[in-house]
């Protein structure tokens, strides 16, 4: 081949966690870095402003990737403990069976913050406590913890209104009383939608790669939704004046950092992937 041979360079992007390079469309390169047919690979990187051999690349990239997996782990591993200790903590605090109302902060953490924090960890790939059972056994478990928490809701939702009832008081007119009913609302819905995939033939018209996708998508503000709720009830007075000090503001962290856990692995198994696609 003569030296006037020109090579078209593919550009490269990488995104963390995918695994494998995302190819974007040919370019030429301008006049002044076309690279010559008899160039060494050592002359052709220099020119093109790399800096490192492909395989160099090729090592970095994996390094990244295994520091990225092992910091998903660290961080998944420590939302199954928060969402634990925090349910803990609001029973210790609510003490359930002292009353009436001391029922509905104990049964909405254990809905929102434990049971449906571990169905959705259930599929994450780095800290499922499921690793070694089938996607079929996943998906089950993750059903029936999705079930609890909807039971656990419905009853804190019942509880809290007989018992405004009860004292005369209005209902849902504080922001936690309307984030309340709409995520219990929301996540009802949310589960008769995951019947769809339970079933997909119910849903002739579409595929099952879109009936997760928006499952997925549609589950991770339900997620946040209540991690919402549990917040604003964090400000509630009940709560302000049994947790002072810097044992409230701990406590507020809980469902941030749960947040993030799920947010990540959502968009690492089917945002970024959609997004990619042709």
């Amino acid at each position: 081949m003569t030296n006037s041979a020109v090579y078209p360079i593919q550009r490269r992007h990488w995104l963390p966690g995918l695994q494998e390079f995302l190819l974007f469309g040919d370019a030429d390169v301008p006049e002044a870095g076309c690279l010559q047919g008899d160039q060494s690979d050592s002359e052709i990187i220099d020119r093109v402003g790399w800096g490192k051999s492909p395989s160099a690349m090729a090592l970095t990239i994996e390094a990244e990737s295994r520091i990225y997996r092992s910091l998903r782990a660290v961080f998944g591993a420590t939302a199954h403990l928060v969402s634990l200790g925090f349910t803990i903590f609001v029973a210790v605090c609510a003490r359930p069976g002292s009353s009436l109302f001391s029922w509905h902060p104990f049964l909405m953490s254990l809905a929102f913050s434990f049971l449906m924090t571990e169905a959705l960890l259930t599929f994450s790939p780095e800290s499922s406590l499921l690793q070694s059972f089938s996607r079929k056994a996943k998906v089950r478990f993750h059903w029936a913890l999705q079930l609890l928490s909807l039971i656990c809701a419905v009853l804190g939702l019942a509880i809290i209104t007989y018992n405004k009832y009860l004292n005369g008081k209005d209902h849902f007119v504080t922001w936690h009383g309307l984030t309340g009913l709409v995520t219990v609302l929301y996540a009802t819905m949310q589960c008769m939608g995951g019947l769809a995939l339970l079933y997909p033939k119910l849903m002739r018209n579409w595929t099952l790669a879109k009936l997760k996708l928006y499952h997925a998508t549609s589950g991770l503000i339900g997620y946040l939704l209540g991690c919402g709720s549990l917040m604003l009830g964090m400000c509630s007075l009940w709560y302000t004046t049994s947790v002072t000090g810097v044992s409230w503001y701990l406590t507020m962290l809980c469902p941030i950092l749960t947040s993030l856990v799920v947010m990540n692995q959502v968009s690492n198994a089917y945002l970024y992937r959609k997004r990619i696609q042709p």
